[in-house]
């Protein structure tokens, strides 16, 4: 599998999240390779979002004025690492977090960091994403497009792409960026 390119993530924050729908999330590990097809993701339009972490500058959130294709994983509640992809220009923070994905490859791996069996459970949710594809906290700022960890293009979605607002969040609810692929079952939340 080829990364994309840092172009693909060189683009509107928004855009980047539709056209992650579908891309394979690899990461080639010493155990073995565990690859997981995105379901759903979130947009965080950076110090325009009040919901994003690049609303205020801050130490943790600087790597979102970086290079876009860069991973930018934080610790959410003091438990779970999630995962974002920065997105935009150098210098303009954004950043696209990754909800939920289907299983696709190495499964078994996935099921013994998770500790379960149930594919659809496995990694609907950033949390248990992060934890289904061996993610910590040492990935962050690692570079997506050149490394083991990296996303590649993916079958378009078969299912509909549905717009709705935000999981977690308290402001900014009204913006339509939580982006999912329609009927599958494997996102955190159910679409009505």
């Amino acid at each position: 599998m080829t990364p994309l390119p840092r172009a693909f993530y060189a683009r509107p924050t928004v855009t980047v999240a539709r056209a992650l729908l579908g891309c394979l999330l690899v990461h080639e590990t010493s155990e073995g390779q565990v690859v997981g097809r995105l379901v759903e993701v979130e947009a965080y339009a950076g110090a325009r979002d009040p919901a994003s972490h690049a609303y205020r500058r801050t130490l943790r959130s600087e790597v979102m004025w970086g290079r876009p294709g860069i991973a930018y994983v934080y610790l959410s509640h003091g438990i779970h690492a999630c995962m974002n992809v920065v997105t935009e220009s150098l210098g303009r923070p954004g950043a696209v977090l990754l909800r939920a994905l289907e299983p696709v490859d190495g499964v078994a791996l996935m099921q013994r960091w998770r500790g379960i069996d149930a594919l659809r459970d496995l990694a609907h949710g950033p949390g248990r994403l992060t934890q289904a594809m061996g993610i910590t906290l040492a990935h962050n700022r690692a570079d997506l497009v050149g490394g083991p960890l990296y996303l590649a293009p993916g079958d378009r979605p078969t299912g509909p792409i549905t717009a709705t607002p935000r999981i977690g969040i308290s402001v900014a609810t009204d913006r339509r960026w939580r982006f999912v692929i329609r009927g599958s079952s494997c996102l955190s939340r159910a679409v009505r």
